[in-house]
């Protein structure tokens, strides 16, 4: 018994030495024809361990363009290309439609352990390609004080 609550309070003191900073931000951004929205979450971890600083960082992205016309507007689109690119990371992605599309919404995904973190006063760049039109598009960070 007494060795468990040896444990449990070692558990709580190294619990209560580490900092944990949660980071979440949202890029927004439109061009004529597109709307596009970065949303960040990260949690960086700060503590010690055997009298050793230790650091870790987690995060997640979504990324969302969305037309702004109809959906008759992009029934002869045949490609669809679109990339962007924080300071850190970026992603592409290409569509092949050999049907019309049937959303006016394109999403991508991801998350990473002790990857490079996107700051708050980011510009995200996005490029977009549909047949043969292209536009860009620079993410702000509007909740930034």
């Amino acid at each position: 018994m007494r060795r468990i609550f040896t444990l449990l309070c070692t558990l709580i003191l190294l619990t209560a030495c580490a900092e944990i900073t949660h980071n979440e931000y949202t890029f927004n951004g439109e061009s004529e024809h597109w709307e596009a929205e970065y949303s960040y979450k990260g949690t960086e971890t700060w503590g010690e361990d055997d009298g050793t600083k230790t650091y870790s960082n987690e995060d997640s992205y979504e990324f969302v363009l969305k037309y702004k016309g109809s959906l008759e507007d992009l029934s002869s689109i045949q490609k669809l290309e679109y990339c962007y690119r924080t300071n850190s990371n970026g992603g592409q992605r290409t569509e092949e439609f050999t049907e019309p599309p049937t959303t006016l919404i394109f999403t991508s995904r991801g998350a990473s352990k002790g990857g490079a973190k996107v700051s708050e006063d980011e510009v995200i760049q996005v490029n977009i390609k549909w047949d043969d039109l292209e536009e860009s598009i620079l993410l702000n960070n509007k909740g930034k004080n």
